[in-house]
């Protein structure tokens, strides 16, 4: 299985106060067991970089850096992956929708990768399936 690592997943992982936290961590315990492949943009590792030296401190970027990016596949933003999703942001015009989830969705598809770690209703929006796994599975 492969999978999309977003922002919200990734963040709600990382913090016991997030309201996904617990979900995040039953979903991350099953992508281990079952040996998904996690994949992300450096987008997506910019902004939970980001977002968790804001809003938790340096200690958390700390453990992201050393504990989850290891365990991902970064496809790394070049000039062509920057204008599919900005070609792409332009034509949802939708001022919800961030620039990192284009390139989510860009990246997705290319990829072929159904799933997304995410919290994020517009990966469902965008033809997508959030991975909602529970003591049973999916």
């Amino acid at each position: 299985m492969r999978v999309f690592a977003d922002t919200s997943g990734l963040f709600a992982l990382l913090v016991k106060n997030d309201d996904m936290h617990v979900q995040a961590k039953l979903n991350f315990s099953h992508f281990a067991r079952h040996r998904a492949r996690l994949l992300t943009s450096s987008f997506v590792l910019v902004e939970t970089v980001a977002l968790l030296q804001r809003r938790v401190g340096l200690a958390a970027v700390h453990d992201f850096q050393s504990k989850i990016i290891p365990l991902l596949e970064i496809i790394w933003v070049n000039v062509g992956w920057y204008t599919r999703a900005i070609q792409r942001l332009f034509a949802l015009n939708h001022r919800s929708i961030s620039l990192v989830d284009c390139l989510s969705f860009e990246i997705m598809e290319s990829r072929e990768v159904p799933y997304a770690f995410s919290f994020d209703k517009h990966f469902a929006e965008n033809g997508f399936t959030i991975a909602a796994f529970h003591e049973t599975g999916l």
